[in-house]
């Protein structure tokens, strides 16, 4: 005889129902935990500094190498850690945030390449009265997940279900980075900065990467114009020049993807044209400026980096004429970077303008602060979203796009990924870069936050005291055209695609707006200089000519303004 069943208890209907959810592809880790251990031996003293937990799916390369603020990142957590003595621990758990996963919890069960590394920071007592911990560049450029010095476990291959209990032992340290060897061609020196080392009561490097001419050695008596190079710290030799890689030819479709984003040669071809002769005869130099914020000191006096400018302009300089057959100046020092360094290279000229003799900005960072990239911090309420009078919903604004202008990343996802990098601006990334170069000090010794990383609301004080101190290029010309114009006709220009990636024509525009204007009577001199746009769909990256073309180009200024 058939007989019903009875009900199930709610105790069993709950327990069933986490069984199946924990078996269904794709569900979320609700409690994974990784625990990160300082062996004894790995270090001699207590750690301060930022702890990592890195996660990939592959093993091409170590999980940590797979991890940044981009959008290709494999995700990675990190949480700050104070005195952390040897034979102790810091646990990595659903609390922390993490990039590009919110947290542990968004990660899907299933089998995973994993790594930890603990990023030590150094303590300053700065001559402004504060002390803060940072993490000093060991001339590795800022890298939050490379950086020498850094403890890091194994590479473990692991399985995420939700209830992991994963060990980490932080047992190797990463190895300086290797120095490079001079050549007949390349050389490089460092030397330490009174200015800064003074300011940050701790030694403080600048370097220089210094590319010789032909002949240079045979002539000893010849002296020669210089063009300084600016822009992300790299130990690479100015313009591209290399002999690696030489001995293959560059396919024609390569060539042809190549020229259709920029008439830039390839290092080979540059070198080739370099040590033949074929170009005019510069020494070539690379400026090397990394502060315990970013890779890029952004080259000016700043409250929280430093005096750099017054450090490049009165310390490194003078040593390169010293070191080198330099024309020792202003019409024979001419300036060129792009991005970061296009940014700087106007703000030398523009700042110093008797020590240089013209730059040549390309797809500069942002010029203009009504387009801080896309938004504007002195209108704007809010970093992230768009907000109207309208019924539709807030849009989330931008931070970069493709040159057809498809949305890349968002300004919340990419100041997330910073933040978990480093609390109170440290990650070394490009928002917290600029907020370090151009915002105030804040009362704990930090950089003021330009807007809350987590909410995106601007505070429109620091932007002020940026404007205020000469960081918004475009806004210090306008208010310092009659004294600061005389000496920069002639000197600046400018070429950024039109689609720069990064939304930086916008500024240029509103720059060049300006610099047109001062055509108009009453208000000159004219400034006397060019801008470039590159149409249609450059991006950023593009520049109008070959550095061959460029040399050339400033050679003829270099002979235009030479004393008679």
């Amino acid at each position: 005889m058939f007989r019903l069943r009875p009900y199930p208890s709610v105790a069993f209907l709950a327990t069933l129902i986490t069984t199946l959810l924990a078996m269904t592809p794709g569900r979320r880790a609700e409690a994974q935990t990784f625990t990160l251990t300082v062996p004894v031996n790995a270090a001699t003293s207590p750690i301060t500094g930022r702890a990592f937990v890195f996660v990939s799916r592959t093993d091409r390369t170590e999980p940590r190498l797979q991890a940044g603020a981009r959008r290709g990142s494999e995700p990675f957590f990190g949480i700050d850690v104070e005195q952390l003595a040897p034979g102790r621990s810091v646990m990595i758990d659903t609390t922390v945030l993490g990039y590009p996963l919110p947290s542990l919890k968004a990660l899907p069960p299933g089998e995973y390449f994993v790594q930890a590394l603990l990023l030590p920071y150094t303590r300053f007592a700065r001559a402004d009265g504060h002390t803060i911990w940072a993490h000093m560049d060991a001339w590795e450029g800022q890298r939050f997940n490379d950086a020498p010095g850094s403890l890091v476990s194994a590479v473990q291959k692991v399985r995420v279900d939700g209830s992991s209990r994963i060990a980490l032992s932080l047992e190797r340290t990463l190895p300086p980075v290797p120095a490079l060897t001079d050549t007949e061609w390349v050389q490089r020196f460092r030397m330490s900065s009174t200015r800064v080392s003074t300011f940050w009561n701790h030694d403080m490097p600048l370097g220089a990467v210094v590319l010789l001419p032909k002949g240079y050695a045979q002539n000893p008596t010849k002296r020669y114009p210089v063009v300084y190079t600016v822009g992300h710290f790299s130990e690479r030799a100015p313009f591209g020049f290399t002999f690696d890689g030489c001995e293959r030819e560059e396919t024609a479709a390569a060539r042809s993807a190549r020229l259709a984003r920029s008439a830039r040669e390839t290092g080979c071809e540059f070198q080739q044209a370099w040590t033949s002769g074929t170009v005019p005869e510069f020494i070539a130099v690379f400026i090397q400026h990394p502060t315990p914020f970013y890779d890029d000191s952004y080259v000016l006096n700043s409250a929280n980096n430093g005096p750099y400018g017054d450090a490049i302009t009165k310390e490194l300089i003078p040593e390169i004429d010293r070191r080198y057959r330099t024309i020792a100046s202003s019409h024979a020092r001419l300036l060129t970077g792009g991005s970061t360094g296009g940014w700087d290279v106007l703000a030398l000229q523009i700042h110093y303008p008797d020590v240089f003799g013209g730059a040549w900005s390309l797809y500069p960072d942002q010029v203009d602060f009504r387009h801080y990239q896309f938004g504007n911090i002195y209108a704007d309420a809010n970093a992230y979203t768009l907000r109207d009078n309208s019924w539709l919903a807030p849009k989330e604004i931008p931070a970069n796009r493709s040159p057809e202008g498809l949305t890349e990343l968002t300004m919340r996802e990419e100041n997330n990924a910073e933040l978990v990098i480093a609390t109170k601006g440290r990650s070394g990334g490009q928002w917290d870069g600029w907020q370090a170069a151009w915002a105030p000090v804040g009362v704990d010794g930090y950089p003021m936050a330009l807007w809350d990383k987590r909410t995106g609301v601007i505070d429109r004080t620091v932007a002020e005291s940026m404007r205020r101190n000469g960081y918004d290029l475009r806004d210090y010309l306008e208010r310092n055209w009659s004294t600061v114009g005389p000496k920069l006709v002639g000197k600046l220009h400018v070429a950024v695609g039109d689609m720069d990636n990064y939304f930086l024509n916008l500024a240029v525009y509103k720059l060049e707006a300006f610099l047109e204007s001062t055509k108009e009577p009453g208000k000159g001199p004219y400034y006397g200089g060019r801008m470039d746009y590159g149409r249609p769909l450059k991006p950023h990256g593009w520049q109008p000519w070959s550095n061959q073309e460029l040399l050339r180009i400033m050679d003829a200024q270099v002979k235009r303004n030479s004393p008679r």
